[in-house]
This record gives C-alpha cells, sequence and structure tokens, in this order.
C-alpha cells in the first residue's frame, strides 16, 4: 500500500478503513469477521484505522481494542470527541467546551486501551463554543503527549482557518465522493490545499451507492440507517442508480469495479479515502484501487457521467447530528 502524509507530517496509508459499519448505522455485524477484516487491513498495509466515541457509543473504539490491541504500532489511529455522551451511552447536544473534549479523550484513551491518539477530530463544531476554545483543548492534549495531530470534521473554510492559526491541523474530515462533492464547491478543500492541511474523505462510495453491493433498496436490512436518507428514498435512489451505471461502463472499460475507480478518483484529488466494509474481500478490493491511476480523459469522463446537478437528494436529513457549520 502507498503512504501519504497528511498535514504536519503524519504518513498514513493512501487508503484508510472507516470501522463505523462494524458497530453502528447499517444493521446488525458479526464480531469475529469484523476483527478477521480490522486485522485483514493491516496485512493489506491499511493501516489507517478511523473511528469515533460515537459509534455505538463507544463499542466501535472499544472492538478495536479488542482486534488491534497487540498491534497498536503497525497502525495510525484516528477518533473523534463527538456530542456529549454520558458513560451510559446518553448522547446530549454538541459539545465543544474544553472540558468535555478533555473527558472524552481520556475516556477514549482508555476504551481504545492505548496510551497516545495518533489523530484526534473533533467531530463536529459546537456553534455555542468558539472554535479556539475547542481547539486550544485538543492543543494541550497535544502538548500532553495524549494526542499527536488534530484535526476537524465537517467544518466550514472559515472555521478550518481560525482553527489551524491556533494549532495547525493534520486533517480535515468531510464527506466527499463522485456523489458529494460539496467540499469541492463550498472551498473546503481548496482551503486545506491552501493551508497544506491533508483531507480524509469518509463515505467515499457514496454511503455504498458506488458498489455493486446495493441495487435495490431491498438489499438494505429493515434497521439500516440509510433507509432513512433522501437519497435512499425509491426516486431519488432509482435516479441515483442510473448516474452509477454510467460509472460502472466506465470502471468495466478500466477492468476495475465501480468502487475502485470512484476510490481512484478520490485519490487523483489528492484526497486521503476511508471507505467501510466489514468484510475482507471487499476491503481488499478497495485497497486496489490504490494502484488504479486514472487519466484526464477518464476524470472529464466521470465529471460528465455524474455532474453535480443530476444527483437527487440531500446527502443527508436536514435534522441531522452530521450537520456542518457551513
Amino acid at each position: 500500500m502507498k503512504t501519504t502524509s497528511l498535514g504536519d507530517g503524519l504518513t498514513v496509508s493512501a487508503i484508510g478503513l472507516g470501522a463505523m459499519g462494524m458497530s453502528a448505522y447499517y444493521g446488525a455485524s458479526d464480531e469475529n469477521t469484523s476483527i478477521a477484516t480490522l486485522r485483514g487491513a493491516i496485512d493489506l498495509g491499511v493501516t489507517f484505522i478511523d473511528t469515533a466515541e460515537a459509534y455505538g457509543p463507544f463499542e466501535n473504539e472499544k472492538l478495536i481494542a479488542r482486534a488491534l490491541k497487540d498491534r497498536r504500532n503497525e497502525i495510525v489511529l484516528a477518533t473523534k470527541a463527538s456530542a456529549e455522551t454520558d458513560d451510559d451511552g446518553t448522547v446530549h447536544g454538541r459539545n465543544g467546551t474544553p472540558a468535555y473534549i478533555r473527558r472524552a479523550a481520556e475516556r477514549s484513551l482508555r476504551h481504545l486501551e492505548t496510551d497516545v491518539i495518533d489523530l484526534y477530530y473533533l467531530h463536529r463544531v459546537d456553534p455555542d463554543v468558539p472554535i479556539e476554545e475547542s481547539v486550544g483543548a485538543m492543543s494541550e492534549l497535544v502538548h500532553e503527549g495524549k494526542v499527536r495531530h488534530i484535526g476537524l470534521s465537517e467544518a466550514s473554510a472559515a472555521t478550518i482557518r481560525r482553527a489551524h492559526a491556533v494549532h495547525p491541523l493534520a486533517a480535515v474530515q468531510s464527506e466527499m465522493s463522485l456523489f458529494s462533492p460539496d467540499v469541492m464547491r463550498n472551498g473546503e478543500l481548496a482551503t486545506v490545499r491552501e493551508l497544506g492541511i491533508g483531507f480524509v474523505a469518509f463515505s467515499p462510495l457514496g454511503r455504498g451507492t458506488l458498489t455493486d453491493g446495493i441495487r435495490s433498496l431491498d438489499d438494505l436490512v429493515a434497521d439500516d440507517a440509510r433507509r432513512g436518507l433522501p437519497r435512499f428514498q425509491p426516486d431519488a435512489f432509482a435516479a441515483n442508480l442510473a448516474l452509477v451505471r454510467r460509472v460502472e461502463e466506465i470502471a468495466a472499460r478500466l477492468g476495475a469495479t465501480t468502487a475502485q475507480v470512484a476510490l481512484a478518483w478520490l485519490l487523483s484529488e489528492g484526497v486521503v479515502p476511508i471507505p467501510g466494509t466489514r468484510r475482507p474481500e471487499r476491503l481488499a478490493e478497495n485497497a486496489a484501487a490504490a494502484d488504479l491511476v486514472l487519466d484526464e480523459h477518464v476524470l472529464r469522463e466521470l465529471a460528465d457521467a455524474v455532474p453535480d446537478e443530476e444527483i437527487v437528494g440531500a446527502r443527508d436529513v436536514a435534522t441531522a447530528p452530521a450537520g456542518t457549520d457551513r
């Protein structure tokens, strides 16, 4: 697996692994299979592992500890301070206060069974707390040796600039895919490039639509959270599936899968994608995208195949806690 550098010198695998779905949102999972996937990722060179206290809550961090504690020195571990969460799992609203960030970080260290977090994100910006205060608290954690690098998730260009002025950000993480180019349109991607900050893309496969695994809404289990998203409503899903077919045709000509082309497109933009999977075979498919280079002709074809104005439905519900501070 190729490697790349995020921001202030954090070296990560060119493609990472988002572990969220192993513990939350997409229906039941098998722990043994998830552990096999996590350990198999390291064997493939996919050593950038992404989690958050919110996934479970806490269960995903604990799963990673069970799976990878004996291989801790082989991975770059990223986690996030999320909406305020009690130790019993009760979730409240966003909380970016220094006191909560410290409490959340120390709890994550315990759950992950590690002495240091390689990359610690503020999961969502708290509109009631100046970003300077939140990042100031994260900076203190770096100086204390509990965190190596810090980042933000789903932050606006203006917030990124303010945060970076307090303490250098290694990365900004937001949703980005052929189906979600918002960060290119809104200026976040240009901003991180200007400031020398890395960009990490979650849901790089359009929450599964840019794979061959979802071809009908019946492919989603009853408690899959995607069933409530605008793009997974019947009319929107059908319209967007027609766009996926165009990407499939390009991928077939290249001898690649739709997912590999979607990931290679992100790599061409200098972005580190962290596709999530619970299956070792999908992990290997995704990892192989690191060796797929798309020329300018193919990149233009992809732009024509998935024009922004033809994507139907918002990427998230308006009231979701995953909202940004844009």
